[in-house]
């Protein structure tokens, strides 16, 4: 089995190279970037490969990606689901999902911390507060948000775990990215106070048919909503359930089948927990799933012995760069799923006038 272990400070850009190249292939000439070449694609995996390609230093062709999604943004500050050939698929299914319209702030704030770049922060201001404030609105009193809003703006009953601790790591980056240009947004503030709230202490507030799915286990380690010895505690307690030994994490605990991305972002989720050891562990046994010419497949289903499906999504290469680049603390922007890190000023605490709008 091939195996990379990473230490800190050496990332080995030439290892991933295959990667970089084919997230940078299949970019569309208007920026944006599908699952593979003639796939359709989803604002919140544009923007996970397109953290990749400010990782490799690619900042032109990740800022071309953060200006589609400007381009593309609806009136009402979201994006649709799916696109295809450049356009929505506005279908039966259509819709928009919280947690992609909320994802752009992350990948703005990743893409700044490793340039420093204002003006691209001002230019993207205007699309990460739409983005926010649609998503802020969506929030029930009880704290949590609708996983969806359908074609008609009528909002999805549920509320998921994995979704909602994703837009809690957004409202993170984008209440840095307020501070920075100097606006003062203390409903994303308390937004993000109440959703962690709900998602730490009230787990009956959302869909209880998604804990099979490991994303729900971690994915609050992940979005910064359970920390220190509470995200070990976490980790621990169904690792066994998700966790097959030198292969990677299960996508679900009921089907024999690990992916790349989950176990990337599993081993993001160790390494905010602190389990440094166990994060590179388990990203060392991921290579064994890059095809020949060293693109990673979508995952591994291990009954059959069958690499499945037949993808290597540009996703996935992001994953395995965010996670590398984590491990290996090579950019500006390598611990922004390992640490809460709001800005003083976005810490302030919030004035009773200003809870009044939520009450």
């Amino acid at each position: 089995m091939t195996q990379l272990y990473l230490s800190k400070g050496a990332l080995p850009l030439d290892y991933f190279r295959p990667s970089i190249d084919y997230i940078l292939d299949v970019q569309r000439s208007d920026g944006a970037i599908p699952w593979f070449h003639g796939g359709h694609f989803d604002p919140w995996d544009h923007t996970e490969a397109a953290m990749g390609l400010s990782i490799a230093g690619h900042l032109e062709e990740a800022e071309q990606a953060y200006d589609w999604l400007r381009q593309w943004q609806l009136e009402d500050g979201s994006w649709w689901a799916r696109y295809e050939q450049g356009q929505p698929v506005l279908d039966a299914e259509a819709r928009k999902e919280s947690n992609f319209t909320a994802y752009v702030a992350t990948g703005v704030w990743h893409h700044y911390l490793i340039t420093t770049d204002e003006t691209f922060l001002r230019r993207m201001w205007r699309t990460v507060e739409r983005a926010i404030d649609h998503v802020v609105a969506l929030q029930c009193r009880r704290g949590t948000i609708p996983w969806a809003i359908d074609a008609e703006g009528v909002p999805r009953a549920q509320a998921l775990v994995t979704g909602c601790s994703s837009v809690h790591k957004s409202l993170e980056c984008a209440l840095n990215i307020a501070t920075v240009l100097g606006h003062a947004r203390p409903q994303w503030s308390l937004a993000r106070e109440r959703l962690g709230d709900a998602l730490r202490n009230h787990p009956e507030r959302f869909d209880q048919s998604k804990t099979r799915y490991s994303m729900d286990w971690f994915y609050p380690i992940l979005g910064g909503v359970v920390r220190g010895a509470a995200a070990r505690q976490r980790l621990q307690t169904r690792w066994s359930s998700f966790v097959e030994h030198e292969l990677g994490c299960r996508c679900v605990s009921d089907e024999p089948w690990v992916t790349v991305a989950e176990s990337c972002e599993l081993t993001l989720a160790l390494l905010a927990a602190g389990e440094r050891h166990k994060a590179n562990e388990l990203f060392s046994w991921l290579h064994q799933f890059r095809c020949e010419n060293g693109v990673y497949w979508t995952g591994y289903q291990f009954s059959l012995d069958l690499l499945w499906p037949d993808e290597q999504p540009t996703w996935t290469a992001g994953a395995v760069l965010l996670a590398a680049d984590a491990l290996a603390e090579a950019t500006p922007a390598a611990r922004l799923f390992t640490e809460v890190n709001l800005l003083e000023a976005a810490q302030q605490p919030q004035s009773a006038g200003h809870r009044e709008l939520f009450e």
